[in-house]
């Protein structure tokens, strides 16, 4: 600050007390506290970012003025941790006993003054120690953040946090001084800066419009300052420090203002919390990734909208100020991209943010108070206003129900905003003129906004809000534009993407040499082909980076238009057309315009562009000799002094559509017969023929409908100069009736309208498919559509409501059809109106009455990603011999699709093989046949099916390019891989098609990267191409549920009291698979840690993507456990090097396209690796990961804060591992975790130390532990523990309590599962008992079963039935079975009968133990087959278990064996037919079945203390005959050893498996059930069969 000039003071509460200005910091401030605020003690609070940069000068000049002035002060210093965990009690408490302490020498008492450096955090809290401390202490205020300055630091309001609840522990205590030095703001980082600057708009917003309006003008003076690094030295906002003082200091006059009328909150100062109510609520969500200010831009956008939907506010005001807010690129939407990143997409349901609202310290009672805008820099009333929760519910809801309108007659006046089509050309001809133009009327939309932000950042034009929001001050820049360098994102704005694209080419490269045009998925495939084709050969450089044909689109710079004679083919769109016409006056020379390829589309449109662009001073002059030839002239645009924007003719539709179907009178002042617009015709040429009243002048349209329910329909109408209309005239149609002679049917024809494919969606097909909804009936025609009427009052509802396609005018038509509709109707996508008429509900609810509801569609939405992908068909690619065929079968079985090879389709197709394909129209004849067979595929079954296609399906361009944009558009397309050189000794044997020509491993080498380009996904098997193994199934069956989103393993874990993942510590998991079983026991989740895998082809270098592709497959083959992948780099512990960033990369992508479970991110990771993965983790779930292994960080004072907080933009679980130096480490970080799940209850986080003294974290830590296990080679960190360890130590600690377990039955003295279970309890370090419950009543049980220490139970003879009718549910498989063995306590769910107790389910483990023995014998039904026989023999109680078991394994048919055909019969009737079960019980049934499907599989179920009866053993002798290499049988009868079942099998050379196996087996599956452990089936034997 200059010596010689005076700060600005602004008062507040009758005191001059806040000081504003430059450079106050330092001698200034402490003058004036030792005139003005004496003391002999200063207490200068500060954090630890701060301290260094700000108190060393201070604290000299403080030293040095008081020696000057000879003053006895002493200066005390204190740091905190920086971050809103400061805020709390603890670190309140810590002050205080700090100013207490002797160590002061003397404490700080009354007249001690605190001097509080920093944000909002410091100042709240710091406020609040001085309203406390000795009963309240001075205290001064010094803010370093923009937001403290102009809010939080002014008004005395002091407070901490709670578990409960942010600030609600404070009190009211005012600064005896506010230091506000705007010198703090160069330092401040960018988004902290933009995040205060929601507090100053906000602020100009409710109080002073000319403030408002200066914040509009300097939008792009102060974004360009703040942009420059942070800096001590003062030259970051040197160009801008008389505006950030001016802005600062018109905030801080209003809410000193403000403060001093009410100091407590009477109601006046509830006008300071304008957009706080809603933005409050998103608040509470979203921080910490989410800041204040960005909270209250989006609540500020919400609440002005609220202000429009109740009648307060223009909607001219609403864009406005989503405009300013946009313009210092503070978030409107909590849909904003940035903001859905930075939150890793974390839902805001209404009913979570009503909740939060309900607790808003303004409300009344139960009522929820809002400050609602009248108009810029005024509000409704003075304090907030009462607003009803369904009003709210409507503007914070993603879909609206609009009711039937009242029967009562209206008479409705209705203006709607001005023309989409007319404001954007209106925009793009002001900005290429020169000079200002005043646009009025201007449409405020997406569209216009979306618009004027790109013309801003490509310095097309500057732009300033007059009257009020009213009218749009262009100053256009001649045509002078700037290459801008990134992503100009239109969204879905059609009109602005194809403008945008010719006029981008104009601009000229000064700082950055392109520009990208992109949007959203949508747009990304919206043709702007013939635009772009049209410009490349007039010497555009424009490049397609994703899709030919679509943006998003990179466009160098500086090439321009040469001009000269341009061809365009414009039967698609007539914006094509616009867009070259508006631009073509700055091409090198004059341009003639030629439409080629028939009748352009949309000719009004094309007139009204050459009509504007007259206006504008550039005349078209359109040929008399060549048809659809325009000449236009170089030149540049004049701008006029004002262009009014007509409203919009389509948009007009909607209103006098109401009229129409109500049977009401609605007038459209602002649209008549001199419009320029094709859709003025509407009313004249639809309207009136289906029996309304018309009454149309030069400026007006009104309509009268006929009674309701008697609209007529039309033969047929030509919509072509109209196409935007055809929706609203559908919906009409859909009610319309045919005239009582039947020479008029209820059948309404729609044509012309070809375009509207290519619109936001499909709209022909869109409007044929959501009436369909109703009940309607329609037909699509090449050009048009036809829609058979039916009367209003039999309309059927759409359950799920009418889908919008992000398409404005369907949303706006359904609604219409909403107005009639008996039950009223639901349209999603509520806000997509805001492409043309953002207050369309509003409109609906005041001039019509209509009666609307809010409807929360996200609270039970599942992912978008996972809607899109659930039932797509997946394509499978691959060489051949790899194993595709086999993939695709089991895949389809998995999911119950249906699969293709699309080799034998296209055999099948031709009439021919394959080879005689090739000979007769060549390898390239062949590649295109099948190109042109998967492209009919794809279109003719699009969802529930599985293709292979053949191996050289990528050789072509063509094909590559469907295959990528099919997986780039959500759908799956798998490579399957196997190693090379068995493929190779594969394809020497196969003789089915024809040979190579060239050598196979060239063919791979040139292959693979094809492979990758085109694939998302890819599974790897070393025997997948063989048509009998079973080894791939397993792996394949979750690498599919993955990929889909079918299982989701984060959830089950979620649900555990205590989860664990070992982490394998092996340099080859092949060469360790048989510990792979064992090492998994008591473990949830498998952890492969990549980066300490040995690469046999690499030795001393980082793993090859391709050694580890098969590392993973022998996992996910060797177990059922989740994976968890992870690439640990050297400083966080692992080995990968740091540096080797691109091999890091590739093996994450890796473990995202093998659909792995878990994905360990490190977050110390460059930005671009994390944004690229956790962009891509399609159904994977991601640990965000930090590891402190040199312990520079601690759990106690808030440092690990930071780490937290970037995980959780990325982490759908949080891991952080620190180091224990002493066990109050271990405390510290049980309180840090503590913390973490209260602030964030849906994100689990691990959290431990490493280190013998971090042990007990590791024992505390309740989700996901990681664990190792004595037969691994060493421990993956310091101090990790076993999971048997872990569970021994919580017992010890009387956290795991001890159960106990029974055998119910009698008799069961003799039984061994009290043997096997506790010895199962011991060996995973449970504290439970098993014990021995004799007897043969249910009803008995009951007390037993229902005590507090009952832990479950296994049910024998004779219990298995009666014990059912105990239970609170019992299974599917026990109610298929018809027995229930096993009582399972589900502690989360509660009793129905018995409250307050948990709830008994009853399952059956027969079926898991059968399935068990029989797939460790190698038996499982085949994936290459369409049939899978298996044999029950006998129709007993084991015999349903049997059959249970064989129909989930995937057997079918099912042979059932037997005597007695009646008890046969009524075993088969109790299954539904899905299980296929064919009976046999005469030698002619046995030889039948066996010779269409040999069984491979056989349970026996019969008696085995007496021979076979001859009959059944002659039929056992066709059966087992006709498997020619044999089956498994297994054997139920315990006794003998061997049976003569057995003796019969292995005669016919069966395998045989004893029944004493399924006894270990059961017993495996009921202590999974009761622990959630799968013990080895080996320790299940100790005590079953090993005794026996």
């Amino acid at each position: 600050m200059d010596s010689s000039t005076e700060p600005t003071r602004v008062s507040i509460l009758g005191k001059e007390d806040i000081v504003v200005d430059y450079d106050l910091w330092g001698p200034y401030i402490v003058n004036d506290l030792l005139t003005n605020v004496p003391s002999s003690s200063y207490v200068l609070i500060t954090d630890t970012n701060l301290h260094d940069t700000y108190v060393p000068s201070f604290e000299s000049a403080f030293f040095a003025i008081t020696a000057e002035r000879k003053v006895q002060s002493r200066l005390l210093k204190y740091q905190v941790p920086p971050g809103e965990t400061s805020k709390s009690r603890a670190t309140k408490t810590d002050i205080e006993d700090w100013l207490l302490s002797e160590e002061r020498d003397p404490p700080c008492d009354t007249k001690s003054v605190i001097i509080a450096l920093g944000g909002g955090v410091i100042g709240d809290m710091i406020g609040f120690v001085a309203a406390t401390f000795k009963r309240g202490i001075r205290f001064v205020q010094v803010p370093t953040s923009l937001l403290a300055m102009v809010d939080s630091s002014i008004g005395g309001k002091t407070a901490i946090d709670t578990p409960a609840g942010k600030n609600l522990i404070g009190a009211f205590w005012q600064p005896a001084k506010i230091y506000i030095d705007l010198n703090f703001l160069n330092t401040l980082p960018k988004r902290e800066f933009i995040n205060g600057m929601a507090e100053v708009i906000k602020t100009a917003a409710i109080w002073n419009e000319e403030e408002f309006e200066y914040l509009e003008e300097s939008a792009s003076r102060v974004m360009t300052a703040i942009r420059n690094a942070p800096d001590t030295t003062g030259r970051r906002l040197s160009d801008v420090r008389s505006v950030i003082k001016q802005l600062v200091l018109g905030s801080v006059r209003v809410k000193a203002h403000v403060v001093s009328a009410d100091e407590r909150e009477g109601g006046l100062r509830n006008l300071l919390n304008f957009g706080h109510s809603i933005g409050h609520a998103f608040e509470g969500i979203l921080t910490p990734q989410i800041l204040h200010g960005e909270c209250v831009s989006i609540g500020m956008v919400l609440e002005a909208a609220l202000a429009r939907h109740l009648g307060f506010l223009d909607g001219g005001a609403v864009a406005r100020l989503a405009k300013c807010l946009s313009s210092y690129s503070l978030p409107i939407s909590a849909k904003d991209p940035t903001i859905r990143r930075r939150s890793a997409n974390r839902k805001c349901t209404v009913d979570q943010l009503l909740s939060i609202m309900a607790v808003d310290k303004k409300n009344d009672g139960k009522k929820k108070r809002i400050v609602l805008l009248s108009r810029i820099g005024k509000t409704q009333e003075k304090k907030a206003s009462v607003v009803a929760d369904r009003d709210i519910r409507v503007v914070l809801s993603s879909g609206i129900r609009v009711n039937p309108l009242a029967s009562s007659p209206l008479e409705v006046s209705c203006t709607p905003p001005g023309s989409k089509s007319i404001s954007n050309r209106a925009l793009v001809l002001a900005a290429l003129g020169e000079g200002e133009c005043r646009i009025k009327n201007l449409l405020h939309s997406d569209d216009t906004e979306v618009m004027l932000n790109a013309l801003v950042k490509l310095n097309g034009a500057s732009f300033a809000w007059e009257e009020g929001g009213k009218v749009l001050m262009v100053k256009g820049n001649g045509g002078r534009l700037e290459a801008h360098g990134e992503e100009l994102y239109l969204g879905n704005a059609g009109t602005a993407s194809r403008f945008l694209t010719t006029v981008v080419t104009l601009a000229a490269s000064k700082t950055k040499d392109f520009s990208v045009l992109t949007g959203n998925e949508r747009m990304k495939k919206r043709p702007i082909g013939p635009l772009v084709e049209a410009l490349q050969e007039n010497g555009a450089a424009a490049e397609y980076l994703e899709s030919k044909g679509s943006l998003p689109l990179n466009i160098k710079a500086g090439q321009g238009m040469k001009g000269g004679d341009i061809n365009l083919a414009a039967t698609i769109s007539s914006q094509y057309v616009s867009s070259l016409l508006m631009c073509a006056p700055y091409a090198n020379k004059d341009v003639t315009l030629r439409l080629v390829g028939g009748k352009p589309i949309s000719q009004l449109y094309i007139d009204m562009t050459t009509a504007m662009m007259a206006s504008f001073g550039i005349h078209v002059r359109k040929s008399s000799t060549e048809e659809h030839t325009y000449h236009i002239p170089r030149g540049r645009y004049k701008t006029p002094p004002e262009y009014v924007i007509e409203s919009d003719a389509s948009s007009a539709t909607y209103p006098l559509a109401i009229a129409a179907i109500t049977g009401t009178t609605c007038t459209v002042p602002s649209i008549g017969s001199s419009s320029l617009q094709g859709d003025a015709r509407f009313a004249i040429e639809v309207l009136r023929p289906m029996g309304c009243t018309v009454e149309q002048n030069e400026r007006s349209t009104t309509v009268t409908g006929p009674s309701k329910g008697t609209l007529k329909a039309i033969n047929e109408v030509d919509m072509e100069p109209m196409t935007d209309a055809f929706l609203t005239a559908s919906v009409l149609a859909a009610v319309a009736q045919g005239s009582g002679d039947g020479k008029v049917t209820a059948t309404s024809r729609i044509v012309g309208i070809a375009n509207q494919r290519v619109k936001e969606c499909n709209r022909i097909k869109a409007m044929k498919d959501e009436l369909a909804k109703f009940g309607v009936t329609c037909r699509e025609l090449p050009d048009g559509i036809e829609i058979d009427g039916r009367p209003y009052a039999d309309l059927s509802k759409p359950i799920e409501g009418v889908h919008c396609y992000d398409d404005h005018r369907v949303a706006m038509s359904f609604s219409v059809l909403g107005t009639i509709a008996p039950e009223g109707t639901l349209i999603q996508e509520r806000e997509c109106v805001g492409k043309t008429w953002p207050g369309w509900w509003d409109t609906l609810r005041q001039p019509f009455g209509a009666q609307l509801e809010g409807v929360d569609l996200e609270a039970n939405k599942v992912s978008s990603d996972f809607q899109q992908r659930s039932d797509k068909s997946i394509i499978i690619i691959g060489m051949r011999g790899a194993g595709k065929t086999t993939t695709g079968r089991f895949a389809a079985s998995v999911l119950g699709w249906q699969f293709l090879d699309l080799d034998e389709q296209l055999e099948e197709t031709a009439g021919r093989t394959i080879p005689d394909i090739i000979k007769d129209s060549g390898w390239d004849g062949f590649r295109d046949q099948e190109v042109a067979l998967l492209k009919k595929t794809l279109h003719e079954r699009p969802t529930g099916h599985i293709f292979a296609c053949g191996g050289g399906i990528v050789e072509l361009q063509e094909a590559r390019q469907l295959l990528v944009d099919y997986h780039q558009a959500k759908g799956l397309v798998i490579l399957v891989e196997r190693d090379i050189e068995d493929v190779i000794a594969f394809l020497q044997i196969d003789k089915t098609r024809p040979a190579y020509v060239d050598d196979m491993r060239e063919v791979w080498v040139r292959r693979k990267p094809w492979y990758l380009e085109c694939s998302n996904h890819q599974f790897y098997s070393s025997e997948a191409a063989s048509t009998t193994t079973n080894t791939p199934l397993k792996g394949l069956d979750r690498f599919l549920k993955t990929i889909i989103g079918h299982d989701d393993p984060l959830e089950t874990l979620k649900a555990k009291e205590h989860s664990y993942f070992v982490s394998l510590t092996v340099a080859d998991v092949a060469a360790a698979a048989s510990i792979l079983e064992e090492v998994a026991v008591g473990s949830d989740a498998i952890e492969l840690r990549v980066d300490l895998l040995e690469d046999p082809q690499g030795k001393g270098r980082s793993p090859s993507v391709d050694f580890v592709v098969q590392q993973v497959s022998i996992l996910r083959a060797a177990t059922s456990l989740p994976i968890i992948f992870t690439v640990r780099t050297q400083s966080q512990g692992g080995k990968m090097p740091d540096d080797a960033i691109q091999n890091i990369q590739d093996l994450l992508q890796l473990a995202l396209r093998m659909g792995i479970e878990f994905l360990d991110l490190e977050i110390s990771l460059a930005e671009s690796v994390l944004q690229t993965i956790s962009q891509s983790k399609g159904n994977t779930k991601i640990v965000a990961s930090h590891h402190d292994p040199k312990g520079t960080l601690s759990w106690f004072n808030g440092s690990w804060v930071s780490h937290y907080n970037k995980a959780l933009l990325y982490g759908d679980i949080i891991k952080l591992v620190g180091v224990a130096n002493n066990q109050a480490d271990n405390l510290s970080l049980t309180q840090f975790r503590d913390w973490a799940t209260n602030a964030h209850p849906s994100i689990p986080i691990i959290a431990i130390n490493m280190g013998i003294e971090g042990q007990l974290s590791r024992i505390q830590n309740p989700f996901l532990t990681p664990v190792s296990h004595p037969s691994l080679p060493f421990k993956a960190a310091p101090g990790q523990l076993s999971a048997t360890e872990i569970h021994t130590a919580l017992a010890l600690h009387g956290v795991l309590k001890p159960k106990s377990f029974y055998l119910f039955g009698k008799p069961i003295a003799q039984s061994k599962s009290p043997a096997m279970h506790n010895h199962l309890f011991r060996a995973t370090g449970l504290p439970h008992a098993y014990h021995l419950h004799e007897t043969d009543d249910a009803l008995t049980l009951e007390p037993l079963i229902r005590s507090s220490g009952f832990g479950g139970a296994s049910v024998t003879i004779p219990l298995k039935i009666p014990i059912m009718r105990l239970l609170d549910e019992v299974d599917p498989a026990a109610q298929a079975i018809g027995a229930v063995n096993t009582i399972v306590v589900d502690r989360v769910r509660s009793s129905h009968a018995h409250t307050g107790k948990p709830r008994l389910v009853g399952h059956n483990t027969d079926w898991t133990g059968m399935r068990l023995v029989l797939s460790n014998a190698g038996a499982t039904a085949s994936a290459s087959t369409d049939h899978s026989s298996a044999l029950v023999i006998g129709a007993g109680g084991t015999a349903r278990a049997a059959l249970y078991t064989l129909h989930l394994m995937g057997f079918s048919p099912v042979l059932l064996l037997g005597r007695n055909r009646e008890k046969l019969q009524t075993v088969k009737d109790s299954f539904p037919t899905g299980y296929n079960i064919s009976l046999v019980t005469t030698a002619a049934e046995a030889d039948a079945a066996a010779t269409t499907s040999p069984p491979t599989v056989a349970i026996g179920t019969i008696p085995a203390d007496t021979p076979i009866d001859g009959t059944m053993s002659a039929l056992l002798e066709v059966v087992l005959e006709k498997s020619e290499a044999g089956g498994v049988l297994l054997e139920m009868a315990y006794k003998p050893a061997v049976t003569p079942l057995m003796q019969l099998a292995r005669a016919k050379r069966w395998k045989t498996v004893q029944g004493l196996e399924v006894l270990a087996g059961q017993g495996v599956g009921q202590f999974e059930l009761w622990t959630g452990i799968r013990p080895l089936l080996k320790d299940a034997r100790i005590g079953k069969i090993e005794k026996k």
